[in-house]
């Protein structure tokens, strides 16, 4: 929030207006909270509380932040950040940079009256382990569900994460 320049008053920031470019994802701007679980066979099953943010500056492109937490302790876990950005040949382009140093730069499709998106990745950067990620994410019943796959060198392409949110 900005102050004015009478009294030092909150004003509310007003969001620019969807380009025109990303209004076929706009079913998921906002930001989403609410609880996962991973697993993976070379660790132990968990639980995570989480948050995540799609937003825009008006231009072309969806900005995304994701950040996690371990619901006991409140202790942070996972962070990642990145870019959306909708093709002319109608699929999608997504960067996004991992807390662990690993880069992902993934292809895929949306589809925006199902409201949902699927993403293959094209590279997985910095990794000595993770050869492949893909991602599929669902907007239902006000709900945004997900899940990630992951493959190594030492397994093939297998369930990693899943998670429910809401928009708050």
């Amino acid at each position: 929030m900005d102050r004015n320049a009478v009294g030092g008053a909150p004003v509310a920031e007003t969001a620019p207006p969807v380009h025109p470019a990303i209004a076929p994802l706009s079913f998921l701007l906002g930001k989403w909270k609410g609880e996962g679980e991973g697993g993976f066979p070379t660790i132990n099953s968990f639980k995570y509380g989480e948050e995540l943010n799609f937003s825009h500056s008006g231009k072309p492109v969806i900005a995304y932040t994701q950040r996690t937490w371990k619901l006991a302790s409140g202790e942070p876990m996972h962070a990642e950040s990145g870019y959306w950005r909708l093709k002319p040949d109608g699929s999608i382009e997504v960067v996004i940079a991992q807390s662990t140093g690993i880069v992902e730069v993934q292809k895929g499709t949306f589809h925006t009256a199902n409201k949902t998106v699927k993403l293959q990745s094209e590279l997985v950067g910095n990794a000595s382990k993770v050869k492949e990620i893909t991602r599929v994410f669902e907007v239902a019943d006000s709900n945004l569900s997900y899940v990630v796959q992951m493959a190594t060198y030492l397994n093939n392409l297998q369930p990693h994460l899943k998670a429910l949110l809401k928009k708050i």
